[in-house]
């Protein structure tokens, strides 16, 4: 969802007031990497905000977003991220349009206001270092289920078993709020994809793209699904041993799945 403005004054009181503690001036390096003013105008920059252009307009063409909804982030470093402005659709984005935040949620970089879901994303990565990317939309099949709390059925498509799995519902919580970022908390690091109760999807991978790619597979896996409910003959579910081999391809994929005791990857 992204319906709501950060208005100046509460961008100028996040900057004021981080979550947590800065240690050194914005525009110092640390560790050996480039102030936030020199990573925003680097190659590596560039070229992440051409792919962010690129999922958004994926997004738009596709029908997973509709009107201002929908936003995209993606790691920049230890220290930074990239995001989608505020109160602008998808297909119509421009490199210069695309936002600098640090870690707290203050812009550092960028003529637009930051995606007024942007703590969804933050709480993401704080619970999940493993996550570079989150992409975050509507799209139909996915969100029907979300309506109603449920996912569909695990076991049924080899494909969708190696890249997702079992997904995870989080709790209805009013979008754009920290109550509303906390929700998928539970759920980040068993979980690459998460659906938000009477609301949308949220996925998470080592890049934007892929993190899109997820959203594709679920969306059609969801599609799928209730189109075989119609033809009226019972599923036919992958036998237990054969979920266990495609298991073992995810494992040495290094994608999480809840059924991997222990096992958090992530990787494609």
């Amino acid at each position: 969802m992204e319906q709501t403005l950060v208005p100046p004054m509460e961008q100028k009181a996040e900057r004021s007031q981080p979550s947590h503690p800065q240690t050194a001036p914005m525009s110092a390096p640390i560790h050996g990497e480039p102030s936030p003013l020199t990573a925003a105008n680097s190659p590596e920059t560039h070229a992440l905000r051409t792919e962010i252009i690129a999922v958004g307009r994926k997004l738009w063409e596709r029908q997973y977003v509709d009107g201002n909804g929908g936003n995209i982030s993606v790691r920049l470093g230890e220290r930074c991220l990239l995001c989608t402005p505020t109160m602008m659709s998808k297909r119509d984005m421009e490199p210069a349009d695309i936002c600098l935040s640090d870690l707290d949620g203050n812009i550092l970089a960028g003529d637009r206001m930051r995606t007024s879901e942007l703590l969804l994303h933050l709480e993401i990565y704080r619970s999940n270092p493993r996550a570079r990317a989150v992409v975050h939309c509507h799209p139909p099949h996915a969100t029907a289920f979300a309506m109603t709390g449920t996912v569909p059925p695990i076991g049924l498509i080899s494909e969708y078993e190696t890249s997702i799995g079992p997904a995870a519902v989080a709790p209805y919580e009013t979008p754009g709020t920290q109550a509303f970022a906390e929700t998928v908390r539970p759920f980040v690091r068993d979980h690459n994809t998460i659906l938000l109760s009477n609301h949308g999807i949220v996925c998470w991978a080592d890049t934007v793209s892929h993190a899109e790619w997820f959203v594709e597979t679920f969306d059609t896996y969801c599609k799928t699904y209730l189109i075989a409910q119609q033809i009226g003959k019972p599923l036919a579910f992958l036998p237990a041993n054969k979920i266990q081999e495609l298991l073992e391809i995810k494992r040495r994929l290094g994608l999480p799945d809840a059924r991997m005791s222990g096992d958090h990857g992530m990787g494609l």
